[in-house]
């Protein structure tokens, strides 16, 4: 099964593409599922068809559905949200307040991941495409695999142990004074039977023949910068981003001076996104005179996008940067076709790089992890740099500049 997630800022039009994608899938014959994980859903907006948690058909080899957590809670967890309930009610909480706090932080991500190796292993679908949400909760998901399996390994597999044993002692006297039970040994693989799924999906996510992140954005300074961020952290995880589209572009047949400051703006971004991304492609959507509502409106984005293309096709092979852990620090290799045989000159300022080779310069946003650290020097080798970046913190972040 191919799976396709979409992601982007809130608000850059990441369910109108997702929907014109799953469109145009189904248009070639594959059973394909749009699935929302956003908690503030607009699938159903989107495609003008009511919609729920269970996969709804839309179309012929179309359906699609809106991930409900209390419904995915209640269904696959439904012991362990009776028991955090349990506990509620002992201190004093009642009714909708109990069940609605029962649904811890970060349960929306996790159910999100279950949702979704779900359906991969049932093997139903040829394409499966994630319409989530805006891409900081889009990349807290994405990570969810590799730092669940540190806290797994590190803390919640020896504290199970621990409780299980010491249960039958502490109960009789733990039940009186606390007003509910210790939890049984079932209870407590719950939690680690959902992380090996989560993990096996840690596996399908990191294949990019199997899993592509396109990523949605408009030709606009802070959302240029907040893809750039976010395509550093994907590459963090080692998740391949094959496709960006730019959408909202303002056509050319637009003349109203009103409009005319920002067609210059955008011709800056446009082509800002294209040097950004290289050598990732880049789609270019303009901006609709009508909402995209409807199969209407979706046939002429879905044709504005692929034409006579297969959207499940992967876009690009090759992760355009990679993080490399090393012994004092990390290395950051950056792919970059067409180097001229020029020194590299860098400058760093809070989490942006800059790097210029001749007439080529590129500004990346740099993660967290890097943005602390100084940079050591970069090379080339080929077609990539290798830039280095030392253990030293760097003064200029640790002062938030």
């Amino acid at each position: 099964m191919r799976l396709i997630l979409m992601t982007g800022k809130g608000g850059v039009g990441k369910t109108s593409i997702a929907a014109a994608t799953g469109l145009r899938c189904a248009e070639l014959g594959y059973r394909t599922l749009v699935l929302s994980t956003d908690p503030a859903h607009s699938l159903a907006d989107s495609f003008d068809v009511p919609m729920g948690h269970e996969p709804r058909m839309v179309r012929e080899n179309l359906w699609g559905a809106e991930l409900d957590v209390l419904e995915e809670l209640e269904q696959n967890w439904g012991s362990v949200k009776r028991y955090i309930t349990e506990v509620l009610h002992a201190r004093g909480l009642e009714g909708v307040q109990a069940e609605e706090l029962a649904i811890l932080p970060g349960m929306d991500e996790i159910f999100g991941l279950v949702r979704v190796f779900r359906h991969h292993k049932d093997g139903q679908y040829d394409v499966l495409i994630i319409d989530s949400a805006p891409t900081g909760t889009a990349l807290r998901l994405l990570s969810i695999p590799e730092v669940a399996g540190w806290y797994m390994r590190k803390l919640y597999k020896p504290l199970e142990k621990v409780a299980v044993y010491l249960r039958p002692l502490v109960e009789t006297i733990f039940r009186p004074l606390a007003g509910f039970s210790l939890p049984d040994k079932e209870m407590m693989d719950l939690p680690y039977e959902f992380y090996e799924q989560i993990d096996a999906l840690g596996k399908i996510l990191t294949d990019n023949s199997i899993t592509s992140v396109r990523l949605v954005t408009n030709p606009e300074r802070m959302v240029i910068k907040e893809s750039l961020r976010a395509q550093a952290y994907l590459s963090l995880y080692n998740i391949s981003i094959d496709l960006v589209v730019s959408n909202r572009i303002i056509p050319d047949e637009v003349t109203d001076p009103y409009f005319q400051y920002w067609k210059e703006n955008q011709k800056i971004y446009r082509q800002e996104i294209i040097d950004s991304f290289s050598p990732v492609p880049v789609k270019e959507v303009p901006l609709y005179s009508r909402e995209i509502c409807g199969m209407a409106t979706l046939e002429k984005l879905k044709d504005m996008l692929y034409g006579e293309e297969d959207p499940s096709q992967v876009y690009y092979h090759q992760n355009p940067y990679q993080i490399i852990a090393v012994e004092n620090g990390f290395n950051l290799e950056i792919i970059l076709p067409g180097l001229p045989d020029e020194k590299v000159q860098l400058s760093k300022s809070g989490d942006e790089l800059s790097i210029r080779i001749g007439n080529h310069r590129r500004n990346m946003v740099l993660p967290q992890a890097l943005a602390t650290l100084k940079t050591s020097g970069a090379e080339k080798s080929g077609d990539r740099i290798v830039i280095s970046f030392t253990g030293d913190r760097d003064r200029d972040a640790r002062k938030g500049r």
